[in-house]
């Protein structure tokens, strides 16, 4: 996708300190109204975010941004074990809180420190639940939850497409 096409966005949140924090997002142009609406209304309901920088602070390496628990948007990667150009490659996607929020399929966790945060019923900071804030926010730009998924449950994931 050409570089012009991307836009980064400086987003406020609110960290797992309960402080005010400045972040960076990379979304597609077209997204990115919905993706500044959506974190507005996380800002406004203080939904926690640990971390917020730019792939490139981990060497584009999804599992090592995930691990550090980074929510991020661009990331010219393929849907792991596919072919396939993932949403985050066009700029159309957003993974929040990863660690507390893990992509389930079967007995594997993604990424695997995650573990921890695979019962849904638990009340952690930074979780994502069915129809709470963060996924009503998204669902209000019209963007859907990879925890809705029936083959994998992807927990952190919001895409403009449901992919």
């Amino acid at each position: 996708m050409p570089i012009d096409d991307l836009r980064v966005l400086t987003v406020t949140y609110w960290g797992f300190d309960g402080r005010a924090h400045s972040g960076k997002l990379m979304v597609n142009r077209d997204v990115a109204t919905d993706v500044v609406t959506a974190m507005r209304t996380l800002y406004d309901a203080r939904f926690p975010i640990r971390r917020m920088e730019l792939v490139d602070k981990y060497g584009a390496d999804d599992e090592r941004s995930m691990t550090a628990d980074n929510t991020s948007a661009y990331n010219g990667r393929k849907v792991p074990g596919s072919t396939v150009w993932s949403q985050h490659a066009y700029g159309r996607a957003i993974d929040i809180d990863p660690l507390e929020n893990p992509e389930v399929q079967g007995a594997v966790v993604d990424p695997p420190a995650a573990a921890r945060f695979v019962d849904r019923s638990l009340a952690a900071t930074g979780m994502i639940h069915p129809g709470d804030i963060v996924v009503r926010a998204f669902a209000a730009v019209g963007w859907k939850w990879g925890g809705y998924w029936h083959s994998l449950k992807d927990y952190q994931h919001f895409s403009q497409n449901g992919d």
